[in-house]
């Protein structure tokens, strides 16, 4: 796996994990904002050909 590829995985991860506790706390406004980043991310993923496994969140 190269670089571009391992980041844009870990950042999804990280991503998915920040969506997942601010719909925990509660926080709507924080998680428009990472779900926005999450569609980003996947987007980005899906233009280059990079699998993300189904979402936890």
């Amino acid at each position: 796996m190269d670089a571009f590829t391992a980041g844009l995985l870990q950042r999804i991860k990280a991503t998915e994990s920040d969506l997942s506790r601010a719909r925990d706390e509660g926080d709507d406004f924080l998680v428009e904002v990472e779900q926005g980043e999450l569609d980003d991310l996947r987007r980005l993923a899906a233009e280059h050909g990079v699998e993300v496994t189904a979402s936890r969140v």
